[in-house]
């Protein structure tokens, strides 16, 4: 009989000492970066769908807890955090090639890509001026807000887009009112809970009415690489897996996206698509069931 790599029998082996210790330790505790605001509904999603999962696998791993961290963090600390194994177990993060390197990816892609779709953000008075764009060329006549230690902003720049950096989540929408950027990209996802939850501070701000930018941009999970990160990764990746085969994914992805695009009026927008150079080469691009297109929805 052939015998097994060294390598491979002491990843059964841990794997079989990880299940024993869960079983006797406790619950498996998934603790996520709280909201950046009280006015943050934008990850609520993904912390569904993974308290799906976990319950699909609760007959094989055991009990669990999911909770949000007492302490309140920027993505740029809880990256930092997580990295440490401290304060958090895992976050929902957009990918790239420096994010993976760091921290173990579940390479799911938790709402079939639909970050990557991009609307923008404006002031209402600038609609007419933005009317004339009709491709990349007069895009980069126009500057564009992004968080600094968000990954959309080296995308943008290596289509040669303007990038204003803003230092928090929050602070990009009083600069847009102010007139610092001309837009903030966001994803479908995002848009409409942002402008309902901004309108009263800032009135002047609604959504344009024309483009929508693309850019494959999968959002994952991440987890710490450490023998708990492991662990906490592997079951969320096999609950994950489940709610795929028997539907329940596909079933919950239907009513977040139906609940995100049905006030978007996305038909008749035109597209503008760049690349994304910090995909890694692992990205399951192939696989076209992990995404969603819109074509659909565009027509």
């Amino acid at each position: 009989m052939r015998q097994l790599p060294a390598f491979r029998i002491f990843v059964g082996l841990l794997s079989a000492l990880l299940l024993h210790t869960a079983a006797l330790g406790g619950p498996m505790n998934y603790i996520y970066p709280p909201p950046e605001s009280g006015a943050d509904v934008r990850m609520n999603f993904y912390w569904d769908v993974l308290q799906l999962a976990l319950d699909e696998t609760s007959a094989k791993w055991g009990p669990y807890t999911l909770q949000a961290s007492p302490k309140v963090m920027t993505p740029g600390r809880a990256e930092v955090q997580l990295s440490a194994a401290q304060d958090i177990t895992l976050m929902a993060r957009t990918t790239s090639v420096e994010r993976e390197k760091k921290l173990i990816p579940l390479r799911i892609p938790l709402d079939k890509g639909l970050t990557g779709y991009r609307l923008f953000l404006i002031k209402g008075n600038n609609q007419a001026a933005l009317g004339s764009i009709r491709g990349l060329k007069e895009l980069r006549q126009f500057s564009i807000g992004q968080a600094g230690n968000w990954v959309d902003g080296d995308i943008l720049r290596h289509s040669e887009l303007q990038v204003v950096p803003g230092p928090t989540y929050e602070s990009l929408f009083s600069m847009l009112d102010a007139g610092r950027f001309d837009l903030f990209s966001r994803g479908v996802n995002e848009i409409s809970a942002e402008l309902a939850a901004n309108a009263h501070t800032y009135p002047s701000l609604t959504i344009e009415k024309k483009l929508l930018l693309y850019y494959p941009l999968p959002r994952y999970f991440f987890f710490s690489r450490t023998p708990e990160g492991e662990q906490l990764a592997a079951r969320a990746e096999e609950g994950l897996r489940i709610l795929m085969r028997n539907g329940k994914f596909q079933k919950r992805y239907a009513v977040f996206k139906k609940s995100l695009l049905e006030d978007l009026q996305l038909s008749g927008r035109r597209i503008l698509r760049i690349p994304n150079p910090l995909l890694p080469p692992e990205t399951p691009l192939a696989d076209k069931a992990l995404w969603d297109d819109l074509s659909a929805e565009l027509r």
